[in-house]
This record gives structure tokens, sequence and C-alpha cells, in this order.
């Protein structure tokens, strides 16, 4: 299994973090080992700004290679969402010298996943998504404002990387990330059911 990711893909985010609005998908990765392994995540020591990212997770149930895009809906059944961990710190200073991210996105730990329900029972054009710390709304989201719809990521993405079965996409984080503390509880909704509960330590 392997995680794609998709960076600045709600306008609002790049904005709020004073990147450029993308022409077509960032993309980056995260390993296997990046799969949170049950509802608590440690802060790991390289780091003193880790930030909450929210987003729609695809689950790809048909893999394939140079996906057209009016036929990407077939590759994935699943949606979820989930958490991507970020070193903001660790990830300013590689931006400034111009290297990867893969240190402050891709380190154990630092991909959350909920579980995964059938996209049918979902508007995906329209899907609210909304985090809770510490029972206040920090962050809300909604597909509609999605720059690259999933059809499109699909598609580009399986210009670079064969997809298979079991492949995750996160589709991107919108606007009011923000930083974890010790004792911190996050709740993630996907409309109105809460799909995650995570403890910061």
């Amino acid at each position: 299994m392997k995680i794609l990711c998709i960076g600045r893909n709600y306008a609002d985010h790049a904005k709020e973090l004073g990147n450029d609005i993308p022409a077509e998908p960032v993309i980056f990765m995260k390993p296997d080992t990046a799969v949170l392994k049950g509802n608590d995540f440690y802060i790991p020591e390289f780091s003193q700004n880790i930030h909450y990212e929210l987003e729609v997770v695809l689950k790809i149930s048909k893999g394939g290679k140079y996906i057209q895009e009016e036929n990407a809906h077939k590759h994935y059944d699943e949606i979820g969402l989930g958490i991507d961990f970020t070193a903001r710190d660790l990830q300013s200073k590689l931006k400034e010298k111009g290297l990867p991210w893969e240190l402050a996105k891709a380190f154990d730990g630092s991909a959350v996943v909920s579980p995964f329900y059938p996209k049918e029972n979902f508007n995906l054009k329209s899907l609210n998504f909304s985090l809770l710390k510490n029972k206040e709304k920090v962050q809300e989201g909604d597909t509609s404002m999605m720059m690259f719809s999933n059809e499109k990521i699909i598609a580009f993405v399986s210009k670079y990387f064969t997809l298979r079965t079991g492949d995750l996409i996160f589709t991107g984080t919108p606007k009011g990330v923000g930083k974890v503390e010790e004792n911190d509880i996050l709740e993630a909704f996907l409309e109105d059911k809460k799909v995650l509960d995570v403890r910061i330590f």
C-alpha cells in the first residue's frame, strides 16, 4: 500500500501558508509505516510545531495506470477522513533550502486514517467535513471547494504512479490548520458522523 497526498488543493489553505495556487496537483507520498496504529499520537522529539491537516481520503478499489478522468470514478468505492500530521517547523526549513518534505510529512504515525464508508452514501461533489480540537471547531471544509476533483487527482497521479487496490489518496486540507499540544483531543466528522478520535501525547 502507498499513500499519495495532494498539497494545496484548497485555495484558502494555500493562501494561509503563503503558497502559490498550483496549476496542477502538488504530490507527495507517505510510506505505509506512516499510518497511525490506534488512536494515540505521540509528538515526535524532532519537532516543536506539529500541525493537524484534516483531509478526505479515497481508497483505491481497482488498480490502473493512465486512468482517464471520465473513468476515474470506477477506481474507488470508499472514502474516509485522514489527518496529515506535519512537522511545520521542519517543513519550513526544508522548503527554504529547496529540499523534499518527506522528513516533515512522512514520519511514523503521521497519517491518521478513519474507517472507510461506501461513497454512494455521500454527495461527493459537496461533502462537508470538520475537525474539533478540545470540542472547538478548528477546521471545516467542503469538497466543492477543491481545486482538483477526485477524478482529476486519480487521472493525474496515475500518469506517474500505477495505482493498486488498497492505495490511499489524501485529497488535500482546507484552511484552519494549526498546532497540537500534549493532552489535546481531536475529533473528525464526515458530515455529522464522528469517524475519528485522536489523543495527543
